[in-house]
């Protein structure tokens, strides 16, 4: 099978009416949004259910999923380009949903993280043939702003999934944090085998970097053990500092492979353009800041001033609810403008949410003068800033990089995330919390936006001047 690529004839059929084709893609690429920040709401209940687990144990449940996701989202995507976008993007909704009943079905920690490791795999399939499948229904002048509504539908995922999730684990119990995936996940894999047409083929054929997925499995990996299991007795800072440096070194290894390999994981040259390069730094950093941000909230909402979860779900949400329509302003700003100007403003704005929590929020739940305020600016910001990333990741790559461009992109985040993740376990995730036990969280989180800021300065998507 060759490399998917966009005709004359795929787009007469799709150019018509491009908005239903969106919305089946999109809606699968909401239900992994979804399934993220439920997660996010069921780590308490999941300690409650799994009481001999510890909390590096159980970061876990969220940090395989990452893991094999980022992993995976890179082949993945040159998967979409050889075999047909609708069906890698099937094949991977199909995945999704069986992992997800596997996921509530789980007896024991250890099959709810291979559960969770499958159902990475079928959320890898789908998220890059998703935007692929997006991008070739549009014409090149609506890309910016169908790229940013794109990633705002991850955004009004990241809205509803705290208050729907934390309500659904309450009444119904953790596992249908995962069953609730199937009633819309079967929605999109119906109108998608009915609606989507396949992309054609070129002859050319990719192989998968087995040699590189498993590089840098290791290196992710071993940094987020050292991570998460930083504060356990068990393991010994020699230990530790050997786990770390394992991880350094398979990094390295995953570099030179990939320098060398004749079908590398990641083909380098994709960061020889300079907006790409600063964009996919920015993207790491920003991951970072966006999972420990969110993860935070819960710690600081149920153990600080001890709401219940769905009082803590409901709480969250109103920032994350600005997320769509702050992108949708900015994707369609950004046409003219370039993404500069939102990347930079928006991580400062987020910033100032990190100093805001840090320093007004006290033991007493004052909501309205003390909490959302800050998650105001938190969610405008995440608006402005993570829609953006994955829009100028792609701007100026070729059509033939859609797919595998944006699945390094969407890889680079996830791998923050797991980084965010890990020194939020490492940070909040022992005994009884005390006020105090936030600050240094809330520190590090406006370092980490102050640095998005910073490399988001290189970054150029302006509109190029009309050719003669």
């Amino acid at each position: 099978m060759g490399a998917a690529v966009d005709t004359p004839r795929t787009h007469a059929r799709t150019t018509a009416s491009p908005w239903p084709v969106f919305w089946v893609a999109s809606l699968a690429t909401f239900l992994v949004s979804l399934d993220t920040t439920m997660l996010f709401a069921a780590f308490d209940p999941l300690r409650h259910a799994f009481a001999d687990a510890t909390a590096a144990e159980l970061s876990w449940v969220l940090n395989a999923y990452t893991v094999v996701y980022a992993t995976m989202l890179i082949p993945a995507g040159g998967l979409a380009d050889t075999h047909g976008r609708k069906r890698v993007f099937l094949i991977g909704v199909a995945l999704f949903l069986a992992a997800s009943a596997a996921c509530g079905l789980a007896g024991s920690v250890g099959w709810l993280i291979a559960a969770r490791a499958l159902q990475a795999v079928g959320a890898a399939l789908l998220t890059p043939a998703s935007l692929s499948i997006v991008l070739a229904a549009f014409p090149q002048s609506r890309r910016a702003v169908v790229v940013s509504l794109w990633g705002a539908v991850g955004g009004l995922a990241a809205a509803v999934g705290p208050s729907a999730g934390s309500v659904v684990i309450d009444h119904f119990g953790w596992p249908w944090a995962f069953y609730i995936n199937l009633p819309l996940g079967g929605l999109a894999l119906w109108r998608g085998a009915a609606m989507l047409h396949e992309s054609e083929s070129s002859g050319a054929q990719r192989r998968v970097d087995g040699v590189g997925m498993a590089l840098l499995m290791l290196s992710v990996g071993a940094v987020t053990l050292a991570i998460v299991e930083s504060s356990a007795p068990q393991w010994s800072r020699t230990e530790l500092l050997a786990l770390a440096a394992t991880g350094g070194l398979a990094a390295g290894a995953f570099v030179a492979w990939a320098r060398h390999a004749r079908a590398p994981l990641v083909d380098l040259t994709l960061f020889q353009h300079r907006t790409y390069r600063y964009v996919n730094l920015a993207t790491l950093v920003f991951g970072t800041a966006f999972s420990m941000m969110f993860l935070t909230f819960f710690f600081f909402m149920m153990n600080v001033w001890q709401l219940s979860l769905p009082q803590a779900g409901l709480a969250v949400t109103p920032g994350p609810l600005l997320v769509m329509p702050t992108a949708i302003l900015t994707g369609r700003l950004a046409t003219r403008l370039g993404h500069r100007r939102f990347l930079v403003g928006g991580s400062l704005l987020y910033a100032c949410s990190s100093l805001w929590f840090m320093l007004v929020p006290g033991t007493e739940p004052h909501y309205l003068s003390h909490w959302l305020p800050g998650l105001v600016m938190s969610g405008i910001a995440v608006g402005l800033v993570l829609p953006s990333l994955s829009a100028a990741a792609v701007n100026r790559l070729p059509a033939a990089h859609y797919a595998v461009g944006s699945a390094v992109n969407q890889a680079t985040r996830q791998i923050g995330s797991v980084l965010g993740v890990a020194l939020t376990v490492a940070l909040l995730g022992h005994g009884a919390l005390q006020r105090a036990d936030f600050n240094t969280v809330y520190l590090v989180h406006g370092a980490l936006a102050l640095l998005t800021g910073l490399l988001c300065l290189p970054v150029d998507t302006r509109p190029r001047a009309a050719q003669p």
